[in-house]
């Protein structure tokens, strides 16, 4: 989320989608702008597509279904690469469209400044996937989640190592990045607290390929295990050159592998990979009807589709409850009221903006699918 992108030009570029569910163009009278933000290019352009397709989605549904207040919502994407400063510019630009929400961004990098932007404009944002702790931690009233936090999934993760691994030799990798280091700051502890410890722990920089270098240096400390905080990118071509270079060590990641991406960047070297996700959404009973109707447009509901499809929905459901679109009312609303409604099942919030619903499991990776284990 600190990469640098190659499109320069795209800086800060945001596109509207101003057409309703039957074709034609709304009235300028009778419409809601929200927007989805992620990194639409560059390297992670994956998790931006799966930000925009559940975006859309949700957006189609809820104009179907008779809009919001009355009125058709009209969807804006912003492109921020999973870059800081990029985001800023995007959220800058949203703001201008007058947007209430915003459904985003995707890398913790993108969204903690990117917030505060948000907070000054008056708008909501609901991310469906940053889960440093601070994006909320810095107890802003406008922030908001529907995915967990490193905190959790780090537990989760040094947990699992202390307990199944206690006796292999534990890397423990970063990319530097808000949401790489702090998970694996977050699982290290975990690790820790339970009695265990890594045998090397060291940082790489993303964007590269060829990480020989770091595979030589796994291999010369006879590591077996490899918990990596980063992205999918990276771990695919990092196990890829692993197995290359014959070492022999399973990869455990987090939520950022759970994109089909990451096999067809690793290969049968990616075979076995383990990393941490909520339980798979595609399989709740609440999100048939939506999984059904992505199935038909040939869209595979992975990763953070459901969780960008829920944070509007969610937002959606409060603003009828609060007969207003004013972002803190309907903040407001959000904490006060539990159990909303949603494709991931019942979603509750806590005081920062938190989801006190779900948890984290692990899935693994296998003839180029992954499934919970």
């Amino acid at each position: 989320m600190l990469k640098k992108t190659m499109f320069t030009g795209l800086l800060g570029a945001v596109t509207t989608f101003a057409i309703a569910v039957t074709g034609a163009p709304t009235s300028a009278l009778a419409q809601i702008h929200i927007a989805a933000a992620g990194p639409m290019t560059g390297e992670y352009a994956a998790f931006g597509e799966q930000m925009k397709n559940g975006a859309e989605q949700a957006v189609a549904d809820i104009n179907k279904a008779g809009g919001v207040l009355g009125q058709k919502l009209i969807l804006d994407i912003g492109d921020d690469a999973c870059d800081p400063k990029q985001a800023v510019s995007v959220a800058n630009q949203l703001a201008s469209k007058g947007v209430k929400l915003v459904a985003g961004h995707y890398c913790s990098g993108s969204s903690i400044p990117a917030s505060k932007v948000y907070a000054e404009e008056g708008i909501l944002e609901i991310s469906p996937a940053s889960t440093n702790p601070a994006y909320t931690d810095n107890g802003s009233w406008n922030t908001f989640r529907v995915c967990g936090r490193d905190d959790a999934q780090g537990k989760v993760a040094g947990d699992y190592l202390a307990s199944y691994f206690k006796d292999e030799k534990i890397a423990i990798l970063n990319d530097n990045s808000a949401y790489g280091k702090g998970l694996a700051d977050e699982t290290a502890k975990a690790l820790h607290a339970a009695g265990g410890k890594e045998t090397l722990a060291a940082a790489y920089t993303p964007g590269e390929k060829d990480y020989s270098s770091l595979v030589s240096r796994l291999k010369q400390a006879g590591v077996t295990v490899i918990y990596l905080g980063g992205y999918h990118t990276e771990a695919g071509l990092i196990v890829r050159q692993a197995k290359e270079q014959g070492l022999k060590a399973t990869l455990i990641g987090g939520d950022a592998l759970v994109t089909n991406e990451f096999w067809q960047i690793a290969g049968d070297a990616g075979t076995g990979t383990m990393m941490t996700f909520p339980p798979d959404p595609r399989l709740m009973k609440s999100a048939a009807d939506a999984v059904k109707e992505f199935k038909a447009k040939k869209v595979d509901p992975e990763g953070y589709v459901l969780y960008t499809y829920a944070a509007i929905q969610v937002w959606a459901d409060a603003v009828k409850k609060t007969g207003t679109t004013d972002p803190k009312k309907v903040a407001a609303a959000l904490k006060a009221t539990g159990d909303w409604p949603t494709v991931l099942g019942p979603v509750s919030f806590d005081k920062k903006g938190d989801t006190t619903s779900g948890g984290y499991v692990f899935y693994m990776w296998k003839n180029g699918v992954y499934a919970e284990m």
